[in-house]
């Protein structure tokens, strides 16, 4: 078995712990370093990792160490750097949702992961496990026949409230290094769902504002609308939802009925039929988290697809940036075609 050597570029994004036990749990990964500023992180990877060899910038580590895959975990507006340094030296890398901060970052790590034939993974929590991969292959299927209308609410009480740690919040914060506040953080998720369903939409439409935080954010509750020839979708962000959603989320229409995620199950509704619950299946390989299904596509040649895509992600991006400008204009964008 190949083993992989592995180097860690930022820790501000909270998700890289939990990804970093992925990593050591596949059994063929060697934690080889890890790079940022913030020397208690750097401490944090040695103690409960083992990382040796630490480094306060990206360009350190990547001079000094020879490396097959890069976990980051930047900013968002920090992405395209990391994968732009990892692409020309022929570098594999996961990178944290969202994709970037801006489009134009999200373009320039898609054609540095193309240029460069790497394999690019943008790592979206809900691609792995629970109920919403069911869901989308069951759209895909089509069991509710041509989609027509889909809506994801993506809400908690806010970063900090929740428990963030500062390195997270206080980037999260930041309208240049998130790109805005909750509309980034959390329309992203349905943003791309959008884009893996139903792709680039014709028009978008956003509406953000900061309604509960009394400390400065870029904005706690943004809602994304974006328009295609024959179907909707609506994305909901809040950084002010202090309980769980008690409603059906996600939730998708077709031509022939609706699928909804409802406590952890999926609920099919057709016409003239009793709704059916449906139990989604435990994931498998290589589907359980983002580090293993990476190593299958780099061991079998293919293509990262779905949610993760790279493809995907950046067209996500632009639901977002579209998003972003409508609600600072006040205006619809048309996207070109």
């Amino acid at each position: 078995m190949k083993r992989y050597k592995l180097g860690i570029a930022g820790m501000v994004h909270d998700h890289v712990w939990g990804e970093l036990n992925h990593w050591r749990s596949l059994g063929n990964i060697e934690f080889v370093a890890a790079a940022d500023i913030n020397e208690p992180l750097r401490k944090k990877v040695q103690d409960e990792f083992g990382v040796l060899r630490t480094y306060a910038t990206l360009n350190e580590m990547l001079d000094a160490e020879k490396l097959d895959v890069v976990q980051a975990a930047s900013e968002n507006s920090g992405c395209a750097e990391i994968v732009e340094a990892c692409a020309s030296r022929g570098i594999h890398v996961v990178s944290e949702k969202p994709m970037a901060a801006t489009l134009d970052q999200a373009d320039r790590m898609l054609r540095a992961a193309t240029n460069a034939d790497i394999k690019l993974l943008i790592n979206w929590p809900i691609a792995w496990g629970g109920p919403i991969p069911e869901w989308l292959r069951l759209i895909v299927a089509g069991e509710i026949g041509d989609l027509t209308y889909v809506k994801f609410r993506s809400a908690h009480n806010g970063p900090k409230e929740i428990g963030c740690s500062v390195y997270f919040w206080s980037w999260l914060y930041d309208a240049q290094k998130n790109g805005a506040g909750a509309l980034m953080d959390y329309c992203c998720y349905a943003a791309d769902i959008f884009a893996s369903l139903l792709g680039r939409p014709e028009q978008v439409m956003g509406m953000r504002g900061t309604f509960v935080k009394d400390y400065p954010v870029p904005d706690d509750n943004a809602i994304i609308v974006a328009k295609y020839k024959h179907a909707f979708g609506v994305s909901e962000a809040s950084w002010t939802q202090p309980t769980g959603y008690a409603g059906s989320n996600p939730i998708a229409y077709g031509t022939k009925g609706s699928l909804a995620v409802s406590q952890g199950n999926i609920v099919l509704c057709r016409p003239g039929q009793e709704p059916k619950t449906i139990t989604p299946p435990a994931p498998e390989y290589p589907y359980r988290s983002g580090p293993e299904y990476l190593l299958y596509c780099i061991e079998n040649q293919a293509p990262v697809e779905g949610l993760c895509s790279p493809k995907v992600s950046r067209d996500a991006q632009e639901i977002l940036q579209a998003g972003l400008r409508s609600a600072d204009s006040g205006t619809t964008i048309t996207l070109p075609h």
